[in-house]
């Protein structure tokens, strides 16, 4: 038995935080209600709703998220996939797995507006 044997073997017996999951090295806190009630909100005020479901990464759990007609968007954490679907389904939202389909190109020219509006705020 080597020295750092004993440190390896303290480190299993650690329990985990409760509200959180591990991935690989990294902690990532999980889905609560809080997530799915924003989820809600957004699908109920906006129009033209399509929800992309994005798989679980090294760094991230799966996500869901929510773009409207405009290219408004939101991404926040869900319990999985099924869930995902299952919510989109449920507020007649369509919902593609985003590492099929990928994401809307309104999104990307939502976030590019955005910035656009900031730099001239910020310029005069």
């Amino acid at each position: 038995m080597s020295l750092f044997d004993r440190f390896r073997r303290r480190k299993t017996r650690m329990s985990r935080p409760t509200g959180e999951s591990y991935t690989g090295s990294t902690r990532v806190r999980a889905a609560d209600s809080t997530d799915q009630k924003h989820l809600e909100q957004f699908v109920t005020t906006r129009r033209g709703v399509e929800g992309f479901v994005e798989p679980r990464t090294v760094v991230s759990e799966v996500t869901l998220l929510l773009v409207a007609h405009d290219g408004e968007w939101t991404r926040r954490r869900v319990p999985s996939a099924q869930w995902a679907h299952k919510f989109a389904n449920q507020h007649q939202v369509p919902s593609y797995d985003a590492a099929v389909v990928g994401v809307p190109q309104r999104m990307r020219d939502y976030n590019r507006r955005q910035k656009q509006q900031g730099q001239k705020q910020q310029g005069q």
